[in-house]
Protein backbone atom coordinates (compact mmCIF):
# COMPACT_ATOMS: atom_id res chain seq x y z
CA UNK A 1 0.00 0.00 0.00
CA UNK A 2 2.55 2.67 0.91
CA UNK A 3 4.47 1.66 -2.18
CA UNK A 4 1.33 2.51 -4.29
CA UNK A 5 1.14 6.11 -2.77
CA UNK A 6 4.95 6.52 -3.20
CA UNK A 7 3.98 5.86 -6.66
CA UNK A 8 1.44 7.60 -6.84
CA UNK A 9 2.88 11.00 -5.71
CA UNK A 10 5.89 10.61 -8.06
CA UNK A 11 3.30 10.73 -10.95
CA UNK A 12 1.91 13.46 -9.51
CA UNK A 13 4.94 15.80 -8.44
CA UNK A 14 6.50 14.83 -12.20
CA UNK A 15 3.03 16.19 -13.62
CA UNK A 16 3.00 19.46 -11.32
CA UNK A 17 6.27 19.85 -12.65
CA UNK A 18 5.49 19.39 -16.44
CA UNK A 19 2.70 22.14 -15.94
CA UNK A 20 4.64 24.48 -14.16
CA UNK A 21 7.11 23.66 -17.29
CA UNK A 22 4.22 24.39 -19.48
CA UNK A 23 3.45 27.39 -17.62
CA UNK A 24 7.24 29.29 -17.81
CA UNK A 25 7.75 28.49 -21.41
CA UNK A 26 4.20 29.46 -22.78
CA UNK A 27 4.64 32.57 -20.35
CA UNK A 28 8.10 33.70 -21.36
CA UNK A 29 6.90 33.38 -25.22
CA UNK A 30 4.20 35.56 -24.28
CA UNK A 31 6.83 38.62 -23.04
CA UNK A 32 8.83 38.44 -25.07
CA UNK A 33 6.18 38.61 -27.60
CA UNK A 34 4.54 42.00 -25.54
CA UNK A 35 8.63 43.08 -25.45
CA UNK A 36 9.44 42.69 -28.99
CA UNK A 37 5.96 43.69 -30.77
CA UNK A 38 3.39 46.07 -30.57
CA UNK A 39 1.32 43.52 -28.90
CA UNK A 40 -0.56 44.79 -25.68
CA UNK A 41 -0.98 43.33 -22.64
CA UNK A 42 -4.58 43.34 -22.97
CA UNK A 43 -5.03 39.86 -23.69
CA UNK A 44 -2.86 38.94 -20.22
CA UNK A 45 -6.02 37.66 -18.54
CA UNK A 46 -6.60 35.49 -20.74
CA UNK A 47 -3.69 34.01 -21.55
CA UNK A 48 -3.55 33.00 -17.96
CA UNK A 49 -6.40 31.52 -17.73
CA UNK A 50 -5.87 29.16 -20.86
CA UNK A 51 -2.34 28.27 -19.61
CA UNK A 52 -3.41 27.58 -16.49
CA UNK A 53 -5.89 24.77 -17.30
CA UNK A 54 -3.71 23.46 -20.01
CA UNK A 55 -1.09 22.99 -17.45
CA UNK A 56 -3.33 21.38 -15.30
CA UNK A 57 -4.98 18.97 -18.03
CA UNK A 58 -1.37 17.88 -18.06
CA UNK A 59 -0.64 18.03 -14.40
CA UNK A 60 -3.88 15.78 -13.56
CA UNK A 61 -3.42 14.00 -16.77
CA UNK A 62 0.47 12.59 -15.53
CA UNK A 63 -1.06 12.15 -12.28
CA UNK A 64 -3.99 9.56 -12.88
CA UNK A 65 -1.01 7.81 -15.45
CA UNK A 66 0.04 6.02 -12.85
CA UNK A 67 -3.28 4.64 -10.49
CA UNK A 68 -5.57 1.86 -11.68
CA UNK A 69 -8.90 3.88 -10.40
CA UNK A 70 -10.22 7.65 -9.56
CA UNK A 71 -8.24 9.63 -11.69
CA UNK A 72 -10.33 12.54 -11.39
CA UNK A 73 -9.25 12.65 -7.64
CA UNK A 74 -5.71 12.14 -8.09
CA UNK A 75 -5.97 14.92 -10.92
CA UNK A 76 -7.99 17.39 -8.70
CA UNK A 77 -4.88 16.54 -6.08
CA UNK A 78 -2.30 17.41 -8.47
CA UNK A 79 -4.07 20.47 -9.85
CA UNK A 80 -5.20 21.53 -5.99
CA UNK A 81 -1.13 21.40 -5.37
CA UNK A 82 -0.40 23.38 -8.97
CA UNK A 83 -2.40 26.42 -7.67
CA UNK A 84 -1.15 25.85 -4.05
CA UNK A 85 2.28 26.31 -5.26
CA UNK A 86 0.73 29.02 -7.37
CA UNK A 87 -0.39 30.92 -4.20
CA UNK A 88 2.00 30.24 -2.43
CA UNK A 89 5.01 32.46 -4.88
CA UNK A 90 2.32 34.82 -5.30
CA UNK A 91 1.78 35.54 -1.98
CA UNK A 92 6.06 35.79 -1.28
CA UNK A 93 6.17 38.00 -4.38
CA UNK A 94 3.04 40.34 -4.07
CA UNK A 95 2.61 41.28 -0.27
CA UNK A 96 -0.72 43.03 -1.44
CA UNK A 97 -2.15 39.91 -2.96
CA UNK A 98 -5.63 38.95 -1.79
CA UNK A 99 -8.10 36.76 -2.53
CA UNK A 100 -10.49 37.94 -5.13
CA UNK A 101 -13.06 36.90 -7.95
CA UNK A 102 -10.06 36.43 -10.55
CA UNK A 103 -8.03 34.03 -8.06
CA UNK A 104 -11.16 31.96 -6.57
CA UNK A 105 -11.79 31.66 -10.81
CA UNK A 106 -8.06 30.66 -10.89
CA UNK A 107 -8.81 28.18 -8.38
CA UNK A 108 -11.66 26.78 -9.86
CA UNK A 109 -9.92 25.83 -13.11
CA UNK A 110 -6.60 24.90 -11.27
CA UNK A 111 -8.88 21.57 -9.05
CA UNK A 112 -11.53 21.56 -11.97
CA UNK A 113 -9.21 21.10 -14.85
CA UNK A 114 -6.86 18.80 -13.09
CA UNK A 115 -9.94 16.85 -12.54
CA UNK A 116 -10.53 16.59 -16.10
CA UNK A 117 -6.98 15.95 -16.79
CA UNK A 118 -7.31 12.81 -14.40
CA UNK A 119 -10.30 11.47 -16.28
CA UNK A 120 -8.75 11.59 -19.43
CA UNK A 121 -5.79 9.83 -18.42
CA UNK A 122 -7.04 7.04 -16.28
CA UNK A 123 -9.24 6.97 -19.37
CA UNK A 124 -6.90 6.84 -22.61
CA UNK A 125 -4.17 4.24 -20.42
CA UNK A 126 -6.35 1.80 -20.89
Amino acid sequence: MEQLFGSQFKHIAIGVLMAYAITCIVFLGYAMLITYTDMSERNLPIVVAITTLLSVLVAGFDAAKGASQRGWLWGMFAGGIYVLILAIVMVVLIPSFGVDGRTITVIMLGIGGGALGGILGINLKR
